[in-house]
């Protein structure tokens, strides 16, 4: 019996999800898990955060010519519909799924892990790599990271939202490279992708439209701005209003500049480490 781990990621919808799958499962030690993911060049450079074994899959529906029946399977993409999911849970001997929905609820024959739900068989967290709890100085003072992904150029369309604030460019990982030497000539300072957790780490105000990066902005002592964008779920909107983080819809320059003004005097939640509750419910559900 062998143990994987699905998680849907790619450049047209970012690299959230694998980011959090790298963190879960390196937060599991020397535990043999495989990671399958739905983007190959995602795979090839799985090993730079800590996954030792990847493997590329077209489709989803590709899973079964990896894994087998009665193997164990940890489930992160919002892909498969209710029957699929039915299936998979069947199909599994141990089926943990990642949910990010206030609205959703644990099935049967499966284990799941949310930030906002609890109950038996329910692990309520949300994965922040321990690296983030330490207080870095600040030696950035504004950094913007859009995110993983713009195939539709949003970050270049939507500039004037930055205007006169002058922040670090934090680069994601792009496709098309000529877009990326494109934006560098925009931003005084820009820090490269294999820079982003060092970037995360230094930099005071973190203005992003990654809500991964938002929770690993905020674990380390950072003030972090929630961009929430039109064609990204908003399911993230209730944990990030409990944790006060602030919200701004469609590039909204006068919410930004408010926000920015009274930043000081806002009391952002204080993170809990959660790793290792996250990382003991999964070790005790599966068959190791």
């Amino acid at each position: 019996m062998k143990t994987f781990y699905y998680v849907h990621t790619g450049h047209r919808i970012g690299l959230d999800r694998f980011r959090r799958a790298a963190t879960i499962i390196r937060s599991l030690g020397d535990v043999d898990i495989t990671l399958l993911c739905s983007d190959f060049r995602i795979a090839q450079v799985a090993k730079d955060f800590g996954v030792q074994k990847s493997v590329g899959l077209d489709v989803i529906r590709n899973i079964p010519q990896i894994a087998h029946n009665g193997d164990q399977l940890i489930f992160d993409s919002e892909e498969a519909n209710p029957i699929m999911l039915d299936d998979m849970r069947k199909y599994f001997s141990t089926f943990i799924r990642v949910s990010d929905s206030p609205d959703d609820k644990k099935e049967e024959n499966e284990l799941l892990i949310s930030p906002y739900l609890e109950g038996e068989g329910i692990c309520k967290a949300y994965a922040v790599d321990d690296s983030f709890f330490t207080q870095t100085p600040k030696t950035i003072k504004m950094t913007y990271f859009f995110g993983d992904d713009d195939y539709e150029k949003d970050l270049e369309k939507n500039l004037a939202f930055l205007e006169g604030l002058e922040p670090d460019l934090q680069l994601g990982f792009y496709y098309f490279l000529d877009y990326e030497e494109n934006l560098k000539k925009l931003f005084k300072n820009y820090h490269e992708f294999e820079e982003y957790e060092d970037t995360i780490k230094k930099t005071e105000i973190l203005i992003t439209a990654s809500p991964q990066a938002v929770l690993e902005s905020l674990a380390c002592g950072s003030k972090p701005i929630y961009i929430q964008r039109e064609d990204y779920t908003t399911d993230f909107i209730p944990l990030f209003e409990s944790l006060n983080i602030p919200i701004i819809k469609k590039f909204d320059k006068n919410h930004l500049n408010v926000i920015l003004e009274t930043i000081n005097n806002r009391n952002y939640y204080q993170m809990e480490q959660k790793s290792n509750n996250l990382s003991k419910f999964i070790k005790e559900n599966l068959t190791l």
